[in-house]
């Protein structure tokens, strides 16, 4: 692990190797799961003032069950998630010879709205907790994610890299540039 400013970065984001396989995987994790997308604050706000705009680019079911739930629930844990048809996909998902996509993200590129989709997932497979006044970004390991491991060494992307646009979304391109240099020393060793 080290630490830039208030993080506390595991190791495993310079070292593991990530790069996500739609062909493999199908977008699975917007499929499975135990509850929806974490959301951040502000992002719920954004989901009920802008749904309108983002309705047509999902699914009926996923309409039905935003109708039925809401554009957030409180999962079973108390944490702000997206909605979930039938315990399954999320609300949001659509999809496109068999592969899950984001709807939210589809409204973003076609310049509907300015959100481009929840920060949990464009981190994704980072983790983002709190720890006292630190914020801890760690690895998460899923199994559906074994192809995206595999096509990331293939490609030799480790995941700080292949969540660059992310990582300067959540905390700006300073801190990424200082995760960089981190990595450069690192690979020194």
């Amino acid at each position: 692990m080290f630490q830039i400013g208030d993080k506390i970065i595991s190791s495993e984001l310079l070292d593991e190797q990530f790069c996500c396989h739609l062909e493999s995987c199908h977008g699975n994790c917007c499929v499975f799961g135990d509850s929806g997308a974490p959301l951040e604050d502000g992002e719920t706000e954004y989901l009920e003032k802008y749904y309108h705009r983002i309705r047509k680019y999902i699914t009926e079911p996923g309409r039905r069950a935003i109708e039925e739930q809401g554009t957030w629930i409180d999962d079973h844990d108390g944490d702000r998630v997206t909605p979930l048809i039938d315990d399954k996909e999320c609300a949001y998902a659509y999809f496109e010879d068999g592969i899950a996509f984001c709807g939210i993200e589809k409204a973003w590129e076609m310049g509907e709205i300015s959100f481009r989709k929840p920060l949990s997932c464009h981190l994704y497979p980072i983790r983002v907790s709190k720890v006292g006044q630190m914020t801890a970004l760690n690895y998460h390991r899923w199994p559906i994610c074994d192809s995206a491991r595999s096509f990331g060494k293939k490609n030799g992307l480790p995941v700080f890299r292949f969540l660059k646009d992310a990582l300067i979304r959540a905390y700006g391109q300073e801190f990424y540039d200082e995760v960089e240099k981190v990595y450069q020393e690192w690979k020194k060793r």
